[in-house]
This record gives C-alpha cells, structure tokens and sequence, in this order.
C-alpha cells in the first residue's frame, strides 16, 4: 500500500497515539539513541527565524476554532509525561500530512494547553513526514532551517512505517530548547475530556 493512501486512510486516532505518546525518539543520523532527548545544534539566528516563521504561520490558530475550519482535529486527550512534563493537545491536519511535504508555513499538527478558563492556549507546532514518502524524493533526512527531525525507524512499537518528527515549542519557550519533545511548563492537568 502506498504510504499517501495509507496517511490519509489510516485512523487519526491511532496515529496520533503514535504521535502523542512519544516522549523520547532519536535524531535522524543517530536511530539508536531512544532513551534521551536530542535536539540538532543550530545557530541563534536560525533558531529565532525557524520560531518567527511558526509563529507567523500560526498565529491565527490562537483561535481553536480557526484551526478546526482549516481541517485540524484533536485526535487524543492531553498527554503528559511521567516525570517530562507534557505535550500538550494535538491537533492533526490529514491532507497535510498525507501530502509528504515539510514547509514551516503549514505544519500538520498545532499543539494545545489547556487553560483555567476552560480554553485552549496554542504553544506549538508539530511537524511529521513518513520516511518513505521522504527518502523517496530526497537523499538526506528533512530538516527546517538547520534542525534536524527525529527519526522512528521500524520496526517500531507503534507498528507503523518509519517517520521523521520535529516539535517547534513556538508558543510557549521551553527551557530544555525550542525543538524537544517534552515540555516541562505544560500541565494536563486542566484538561477536561470532551464527552462522546
């Protein structure tokens, strides 16, 4: 089965399982590094370019709803780490990451905290490329503006094919780097389950 029919058939819930519950992956040149967060040394100046564009990209997504209209669903409950802090609530966009393509402009996932006030507060971007449809067109890993993804090869826990993934904590500064997994400053704890 192709990997663009299977990103657009296979069931948003299970692969944002997938995508959610990752609190640890390795960078693309090094697949064996599984227990610790690695984030790709780049300039300041990049760094600030890369988060500038995020934000630029996704400003209009502070509003949940606005991101909703343009095809974006929560696919899972809020996740949190043991002992990491958390991810957050993520927002998957199918078309986007069935297209295959990395642009900073249109990440295929938004990531949300909830807040007191019973809203969702945008604190960053998630971006994900399955590696078949990525090693089929290129001949290094991807990478924005000098960050280098992280890379699940398979076979994998998840069962699923081998993918590339970046988180851009635009939003929300995380002191452990802007491109970790983990956010230590984000709690599930305010997050309310929507009912069926």
């Amino acid at each position: 089965m192709k990997i663009s029919r299977f990103a657009t058939t296979f069931h948003h819930s299970v692969l944002a399982l997938v995508l959610v519950t990752t609190g640890s992956c390795a960078l693309a040149q090094n697949a064996h590094a599984h227990g610790q967060q690695h984030h790709q040394s780049t300039s300041d100046d990049k760094v600030g370019a890369l988060l500038s564009i995020v934000r630029q990209s996704t400003e209009r997504f502070k509003d949940v709803s606005v991101a909703e209209a343009e095809g974006y669903k929560l696919t899972f409950g809020c996740v949190s780490g043991p002992d990491s802090g958390a991810m957050g609530l993520h927002y998957l966009n199918g078309e986007i990451i069935g297209s295959g393509v990395i642009d900073a402009t249109r990440p295929q996932i938004v990531i949300y905290e909830p807040t007191a006030d019973g809203k969702l507060q945008l604190i960053g971007a998630h971006y994900l490329v399955f590696a078949e449809q990525w090693n089929a067109k290129h001949s290094s890993p991807p990478e924005l503006m000098g960050q280098l993804f992280h890379y699940f090869e398979t076979p994998n826990r998840f069962n699923l094919p081998a993918f590339y993934t970046l988180h851009v904590w635009a939003w929300k500064d995380n002191p452990n780097g802007a491109f970790v997994n983990w956010h230590p400053n984000v709690s599930c704890k305010l997050f309310n389950s929507p009912t069926p």
